[in-house]
């Protein structure tokens, strides 16, 4: 894939370093072409918990709420908030099941999207830098994790 019409994903500027620590800029030009652009302006929702979605994303720009929904009618409860740099949509992601969470822009929020197809080709054509991103998605979600845990532990 072709790199130079990807103007959106320049690996050498700030942000795209920082949502792609784990990939050397020459891998990110590799990665890419297989990311979408997209932006929400404040207080839109970017995924919506129980809604099975195809896609995951690197926030480049803004700052994102992450709810859950309570047993409570209507309740939701802030558990994370996420800025640029940070990888959302993972879990649904992986495991192609309903999104776990409701994520809201705190503001005007673009990311970089990564689609189940866009991911297949990926494997396919370029299987190391896939390998790399499922290592870091899985550091990711082991971190979340673990945090939760240390959280429900202090509740209890």
């Amino acid at each position: 894939m072709d790199s130079s019409n990807c103007n959106y994903c320049d690996p050498q500027a700030e942000d795209i370093k920082k949502a792609f620590s784990f990939l050397s800029s020459e891998e990110v030009g590799i990665l890419c072409p297989y990311l979408e652009l997209r932006e929400w302006e404040k207080d839109a929702t970017v995924m919506k918990q129980g809604e099975f979605e195809d896609y995951m994303g690197f926030v480049i720009e803004g700052k994102l709420a992450v709810k859950k929904h309570t047993g409570y009618w209507d309740k939701h409860i802030v558990i994370a908030i996420l800025d640029k740099g940070s990888m959302v949509g993972e879990g649904a992601f992986i495991d192609q099941g309903p999104r776990s969470n409701t994520i809201l822009a705190m503001e005007k929020c673009r990311m970089l999207i990564l689609t189940s197809s866009k991911m297949n080709d990926l494997i396919l054509n370029s299987p190391m830098i896939a390998i790399k991103l499922m290592k870091h998605m899985l550091h990711i979600i082991s971190v979340r994790l673990r945090k939760a845990g240390d959280r429900i532990s202090e509740v209890l």
